[in-house]
Order: structure tokens, then sequence, then C-alpha cells
């Protein structure tokens, strides 16, 4: 299970005293997700989600983060909401940590999606940048193009080690993304992590969004690159065309994209697949001893990368140039 940080059953209880959430009834570390320790908690009111926020979380960006979740769900997304405590208070400490408090969601994620799976999350991450317009506070995506060298150079040149050559072909990717990033385009809050186990189903029908703990502001456009590469290739590292005219046309039946937006897909999708790429080789390298926690390969994301380099236009995703 994905927990960094171990506490005492008197430490939970005197956490827990500042909320009026009745007796702890179970506890059970959460096994998805790498950066944050996630338990299911069991109170007498019902489940919730404890969360302690750990390794890239800043501090600082916390009121973001919970903030937006509620500025969301008072404008209809399904999504998790914080619990404040006995002082009204969102956040609270729990073992030398941040932590929260947070409504369980009902749903499943699918492991393998389908066409009309796609298609809701299009729709569901359009109505997300909609419903992100008017949000008070702002929050710069520290994992966009001008933080992806630095996060290159914490790998201390040790890339070859996952593979023979990794390294140059990094280096090359982020030259020319430097050079060619999109600048002017429609920006928002975005999600920024709107993978599979993000994304909760009920009877095939999408019943909320998870994980808001990279959500940001950022070309809108981009979460759909994010999206194309978590949830449109098939285990082969093929796209499926199919899956990714399906979440682009559910995006664009709610909010449609401009022709600037469309014609900058290819180049998104690339630079998110190297995004993904240097977060997941950096955890690869740098897992804490003691961490019940198995990192991503991060060869996932460097096919991905060269399958996006070699695309000629969007219509290899699936919609007319």
């Amino acid at each position: 299970m994905a927990v960094y940080t171990d506490f005492s059953d008197e430490e939970l209880a005197a956490f827990m005293a500042g909320y009026d959430l009745g007796t702890v009834l179970s506890l059970k570390g959460i096994a998805e997700g790498v950066e944050n320790s996630n338990y299911l908690l069991v109170t007498e009111k019902g489940p919730f989600i404890l969360t302690l926020y750990e390794r890239r979380v800043e501090p600082a960006d916390l009121p973001f983060f919970l903030g937006l979740m509620e500025h969301l769900s008072a404008r209809g997304i399904t999504c998790p909401l914080p619990v404040h405590d006995r002082n009204g208070e969102a956040l609270g400490r729990l073992a030398g940590r941040p932590a929260a408090i947070v409504t369980f969601l009902q749903g499943m994620c699918v492991r393998r999606p389908k066409p009309p799976h796609c298609a809701a999350v299009g729709e569901a991450m359009a109505r997300l940048h909609l419903a992100g317009d008017g949000f008070a506070l702002t929050r710069r995506n520290a994992l966009s193009v001008q933080g992806w060298r630095p996060l290159f150079e914490m790998c201390d040149g040790r890339a070859d080690e996952v593979l023979k050559g990794l390294g140059a072909e990094i280096a090359g990717e982020l030259d020319f993304l430097e050079a060619n990033w999109p600048k002017d385009l429609p920006s928002g809050v975005i999600h920024a992590d709107l993978f599979p186990d993000n994304v909760f189903f009920l009877r095939e029908e999408l019943s909320g969004l998870i994980d808001f703990y990279f959500a940001c502001n950022d070309m809108l456009a981009y979460d759909l690159g994010i999206a194309l590469n978590a949830w449109c290739f098939e285990v082969d590292f093929s796209l499926n065309v199919t899956k990714a005219r399906a979440l682009l046309a559910g995006y664009a039946s709610v909010r449609p994209l401009s022709h600037a937006e469309i014609a900058a897909l290819p180049l998104l999708a690339r630079g998110s697949a190297l995004r993904f790429l240097l977060t997941r080789l950096y955890d690869w390298l740098t897992v804490p001893e003691g961490a019940l926690v198995v990192p991503k390969n991060p060869l996932e994301y460097y096919k991905k990368v060269r399958f996006h380099r070699g695309v000629s236009s969007v219509a290899d995703y699936g919609i007319a140039p």
C-alpha cells in the first residue's frame, strides 16, 4: 500500500477528536497512488478518505486543492468534498504531516476503458474546465515545460540505468519542446492527472472525479493531451484511434476546441508524455526506503513519447485536421 508515514492509535485519536464524525470503526491503507499516504477511514458517520500529504505536494498549495474541490462541487462536478473540523478548518496535522479528510465517492475505476468510457471522460473534463472558471485561487503548473528540465536534472544522470541511451533521448525532447511549446491557448483550471484510477464509474455511468492534487492553471488542451495518453493507448502502446476520437468528441460536445487547440494537440500530447516519463523516472530511481509501493515503469511513457514524435497530423488521433 502507498503509505509513507505511520502514526499511532493515540495520534489518530487526538486528530479525530477535532471532528464531529463519531467513533472510528476501521482504518485501512489504500494501495493506489504514489504521492501521499491514503487511508479508507470508516466512522459512525460513514466512510471517508484520510490523506497525509507527502513528497511533491507543497503545503502552501493545499488551500488551492481543497478550495477547488468545494468550488467545483458547488458547480455540479461530482468530486470529494473536504470535511471541516469543529473549528471550521479543512486542513489539520497528523504525525507531523498536513492531513485532511474528504468525503467518500461510490464507484470503481475501469481497468480496460472502452470508447464510451473515453467519451464520458471527455465530457466530464470539459465540464470541469468550464466549472473552474471564476475560482479565486491560482496555482502555477510546476510540472509543465519549465519544470521538466529541473526534474530531469534531479535524476542525476541515471536515466541510462533504466534504458541505454534514454538520457540523450530525453535531452533531445527537452530541447525540442522548450523551443516549440504552444503559447496563448485558452487557459484555466485543469485536473492535470485524470488517469483511469482517478475516475469512478457506476454501472457504466461516470460517477465522480477524484485526486485533485496536481490541479493547476494551464492550457485547457494540455489536460486533453494527458487524457489521450492515459485513456487511449492499448497494452502494446498503440493508440486506439476509436478511443481517441470518442474522448475528443465527448470533450467538444461540451466545450468546442479552437482551431489552434486542435493543431497543438500532437505537441501537447507529446509534452504530457514526457512529463509522466520524467516523474516516473524520478520515482523509479528514488523510491523512499521502506515505502510499501511499487513505482510505475517509466518506459511506458518513453514509448508514448516516441509515438507522438511520429505523428504527422491530428488525423492520427481520429479527428479531421
